[in-house]
């Protein structure tokens, strides 16, 4: 029964935030401009529902990865960004709208980003866990290391590949690389839904496996868990989630690091509950964070991105202290 108080609450509370993000932009436009045939409605249908579904699905991706790779790693300071996984997503990314921006015609360059996205993430995540690799186990302090060099030298490309870019290609990239849902449309969440969903019930059904791996990975292998092919499962699933996400809303960092690890302390180390959780409350505080970016300084926008670092940065100081002094 409280499991069953907690998802409502999450899920009305989504539900909430959705009906008045609806009501609340630029354009003083609310639900009743539905029924009318004017610019009103245009605004509703075509810019700020789909901008709010990406939001959704997004928030759900990020903060379901990291609750994941928290639970995988057996560390709250595990997650996609700081791993460096997203900055590879990020990379691939920017090399295809500055060198191949022709393929990015139609509905399919969705999908050709979502790709390079994939690859970037699947690429890094190889790297850092054969890097991290001591003794046959995985290293969360040499897994943060990489990360930070992955994220270094990510970084530098991207900024060489901005310094070479057309005018139209450096706005994309500057909106892209703080992280921005203003570029929505409904293709993106189709595609984006289309890789995320399948992902995250993956994820979801990898949680009884890392209830196991919570015990500690010999106990886990000992207890009969198929280490290496959960590992898989997740590595792949987190990077196709994450490549997707990077791909239709750029890098935003610390929803993956701050929902779950709040969540755990609310709730505990369940992914059964963890992972659905954190998936529900990501997705409203990317929602809510992304209608303080379009509403703060409107007509004018700020990339969400910044919202979100603004808020997960302290948070994720408070953590990284309390580690150290464990």
């Amino acid at each position: 029964m409280k499991n069953l108080h907690l998802y409502l609450g999450l899920f009305s509370s989504l539900v909430l935030i959705i009906l008045i993000s609806l009501n609340l932009g630029a354009v003083d436009a609310n639900y009743f401009d539905f029924f009318s045939s004017g610019f009103e409605r245009n605004v509703l249908i075509n810019i700020r529902l789909p901008r709010i579904i990406l939001g959704l699905i997004v928030g759900l991706s990020l903060s379901s990865c990291g609750a994941a790779m928290q639970g995988l790693f057996r560390n709250p300071l595990a997650d996609p960004g700081l791993m460096g996984i997203s900055s590879g997503a990020a990379f691939l990314v920017a090399v295809v709208i500055v060198l191949f921006s022709h393929l990015l015609d139609g509905f399919l360059g969705l999908y050709i980003l979502s790709i390079a996205a994939f690859s970037g993430a699947i690429l890094s995540a190889f790297i850092i866990t054969q890097i991290a690799k001591r003794h046959n186990k995985i290293s969360i302090v040499y897994v943060l290391l990489c990360g930070i060099a992955i994220n270094a030298i990510s970084g530098a490309l991207i900024g060489l590949l901005t310094f070479f870019s057309s005018d139209d290609q450096l706005r994309t990239l500057t909106l892209w690389t703080m992280g921005s849902l203003s570029g929505a449309q409904w293709p993106m969440v189709v595609v984006s839904t289309s890789l995320i969903l399948p992902c995250l019930t993956v994820l979801i059904r990898c949680s009884a496996g890392l209830n196991i791996v919570a015990l500690g990975e010999e106990s886990a292998v000992a207890a009969g868990l198929n280490y290496e092919k959960l590992k898989r499962r997740i590595i792949i699933s987190v990077s196709i989630a994450i490549g997707a996400a990077v791909a239709v809303s750029g890098f935003i960092g610390f929803i993956g690091l701050v929902i779950p690890h709040l969540l755990r302390q609310l709730i505990g180390s369940d992914h059964r509950k963890l992972i659905p959780c954190s998936a529900l409350a990501g997705a409203v505080l990317l929602i809510i964070s992304d209608l303080f970016a379009r509403t703060v300084i409107a007509p004018a926008e700020m990339p969400v991105g910044l919202i979100t670092a603004t808020i997960g940065g302290p948070i994720f100081l408070f953590i990284l202290i309390k580690e150290f002094r464990r």
